[in-house]
């Protein structure tokens, strides 16, 4: 696999496309938004120069980064010469369906399709596809280019070759490709989210207030990011998101959303992208203030 589409320029889908870039893999980005692709690549020449400034990378590898991504607006252009392809858009089970069902129709029925979904089941968005074996979960962290974890789902009918294919490609980036079942949340979220859901009950109830609550889970839990600030940083939205997913799939109330955050995210205060969330990021200064407050340098 050398060339590969990455659907979706935003956080995660330009994190994707900069770390095959940077191997030397041809990246075929699309986004049906022009600005987003503009933004994305900002990003990762932003990331690559942050790179450069740490003597990690050179000028030239920034430009070769750079040359390998080609970018489009619309999915059937972008997918023609693919070898895989990633969808990484908003995690939206309609949003997402809709995309694969697309793909079924103009990708040819070999292509490996992957997802950078977070909780939504491989299952069911394999369900709209051609050809299901031939689709997994590739669910990777955030930041990309520096989290080694990809999380790897399998759905009810992957099979065991593109399993292996991906996991390999996984290898082939330096990543740590772990395996898991298709069950809402798979591992990562399963457990992360309701222990951020729950924090967020410690500050609705009144216990303590944001920086105390993510003050004991860093220094007594040794945490490298408080589960508040962490929220803020994945997305307000995102986090009620895949709660609602868990949610549904299990009927269990443990991963019922908090009030506090339902109401937060309607209020449009979604963390560090909408400039507010339990902290205060509308102004640079203070955004750097939080970081050199509660992340490791």
């Amino acid at each position: 696999m050398k060339n590969i589409a990455v659907i979706g320029a935003g956080t995660m889908g330009n994190g994707i496309a900069h770390t095959f870039a940077q191997k030397g893999y041809t990246v075929l980005l699309i986004d049906i938004n022009e600005k987003n692709i503009d933004k994305g690549m900002a990003t990762i020449a932003k990331n690559l120069d942050r790179m450069i400034a740490k003597g990690s990378i050179t000028e030239m590898d920034k430009k070769a980064t750079l040359e390998n991504i080609i970018t489009y607006t619309e999915i059937k252009d972008g997918v023609v010469n693919a070898d895989l392809v990633i969808e990484a858009a908003t995690e939206n089970v309609n949003l997402k369906l809709n995309i694969f069902k697309e793909l079924s129709q103009v990708c040819s029925k070999d292509i490996i399709l992957a997802s950078n979904t977070s909780s939504i089941s491989i299952t069911q968005i394999a369900s709209v596809v051609e050809n299901p074996e031939r689709v997994i979960g590739m669910h990777f962290m955030n930041p990309v280019p520096i989290m080694k974890l990809v999380e790897i789902i399998r759905g009810y009918n992957t099979s065991d070759k593109v399993t292996n294919d991906i996991m390999n490609l996984s290898l082939a980036l330096d990543k740590t490709p772990t395996e898991v079942n298709d069950y809402p949340g798979f591992v990562a979220n399963r457990i992360l989210m309701p222990m951020i859901n729950e924090a967020i009950e410690t500050l609705y109830n009144g216990v303590a207030g944001v920086q105390e609550i993510d003050t004991v889970m860093k220094l007594g839990m040794a945490h490298p990011m408080g589960p508040l600030q962490l929220a803020d940083f994945i997305g307000l939205d995102v986090c009620l998101s895949i709660l609602n997913v868990m949610y549904d799939g299990f009927k269990n109330p443990k991963y019922a959303p908090c009030p506090l955050l339902v109401n937060m995210v309607m209020a449009g205060k979604l963390g560090a992208k909408s400039g507010e969330g339990f902290y205060d990021y509308s102004q640079s200064k203070k955004a750097e203030q939080v970081a050199a407050m509660f992340c490791n340098k």
